[in-house]
């Protein structure tokens, strides 16, 4: 298999030892004539790999079918690198293991063996209308929040609500699209009348996550398990005596180790074509929804009126009905 795949790779790109990629007549890496998503990324991503992982990289583009049958081993035997550049090259592509790139792989090449149109999710190609665009992510949504509510850990929800609840003062971390869900929670706390902050900021993440202690609440979103600057607050505010809790979609990540309650969304829909900004979204703004109805029944003496104070308080700023005509 591995002599097999190494005469495509070599063919397209080049041996090991010829002292890096072959450029095109353009003077970017040849990673094969099909046009398609890991190719783009591959060119897109080329000015920040060394030349080892753009030979890992270029390897994966040109022959997606013969690169998932190989270990980790194998590939790295066939593009002359280590093992450890192959899974940093996987990393550096946004996978977050070589597994989850092989499963990638094979779906690419069932793509490209299929002649189907170029797709931009999972199952939506670049030619399809847009009736079948909708159709196609409402039920995806739909699958999603399914597979969330259905792993959710009921126990764990109920042991976080308590703890938000109880909270005097609440901080949630998160980055890039997580960091609009953590902007969420804090915001739909804050409505109810809880003390809550959210910090996209990794500097005045930790600067917080120092002040709390016994009694408060450090919440981090992060899809991948591994956002650096999402565990680190998290890891001052768990070593502070805060409660701890993680919402992702990897729950034996390296946040897992400073978290108290772990609550896991879905990561069933989530492919090479569909990024985590938009399946990851969605199941965790329903665990943010099921964390503040739960907090709201729990404190429904004190939520109530502040959700109708915070209401009255913005009615100015909501435009009037318009006055139904008498014409």
């Amino acid at each position: 298999m591995i002599d097999d795949v190494k005469e495509t790779f070599t063919a397209r790109v080049g041996p090991p030892d010829r002292g890096g990629p072959r450029a095109d007549a353009g003077g970017g890496p040849v990673v094969g004539a099909a046009a398609d998503p890991l190719a783009a990324k591959v060119r897109t991503l080329a000015p920040s790999m060394t030349r080892s992982m753009l030979r890992v990289a270029e390897a994966v583009a040109a022959d997606p079918a013969g690169c998932a049958a190989l270990t980790v081993t194998g590939l790295a035997e066939l593009t002359g690198t280590s093992e450890a550049t192959v899974v940093r090259t996987a990393r550096l592509l946004g996978y977050p293991g070589y597994r989850d790139l092989r499963l990638a792989l094979a779906g690419l090449a069932a793509q490209r063996t299929s002649g189907r149109s170029p797709a931009v999710t999972s199952d939506i190609a670049v030619d399809d209308p847009i009736e079948a665009v909708v159709a196609k992510l409402a039920r995806d949504e739909q699958q999603t929040l399914a597979d969330t509510a259905a792993a959710l850990d009921t126990v764990q929800l109920a042991a976080a609500v308590q703890a938000l609840a109880d909270a005097r003062r609440t901080d949630v971390y998160g980055i890039g699209a997580s960091g609009l869900v953590a902007q969420d929670l804090a915001q739909k706390l804050l409505r109810i009348g809880l003390v809550a902050h959210a910090h996209h900021d990794p500097h005045v993440a930790v600067t917080g996550a120092v002040q709390l202690g016994s009694g408060d609440v450090a919440v981090a979103v992060t899809h991948s398990g591994a956002t650096a600057d999402v565990i680190e607050p998290l890891r001052v505010a768990f070593e502070r005596g805060a409660t701890t809790v993680a919402i992702t979609g990897r729950p034996d990540g390296p946040v897992a180790q400073y978290a108290d309650h772990v609550l896991t969304t879905s990561t069933a829909r989530e492919t090479e074509l569909r990024p985590a900004a938009m399946s990851s979204r969605t199941s965790q703004l329903l665990v943010v929804d099921c964390l503040f109805t739960g907090v709201t029944q729990r404190t429904y003496a004190t939520a109530a009126p502040a959700l109708s104070a915070s209401y009255e308080a913005l009615a100015h700023r909501r435009a009037p009905r318009p006055r139904p005509s008498t014409r």
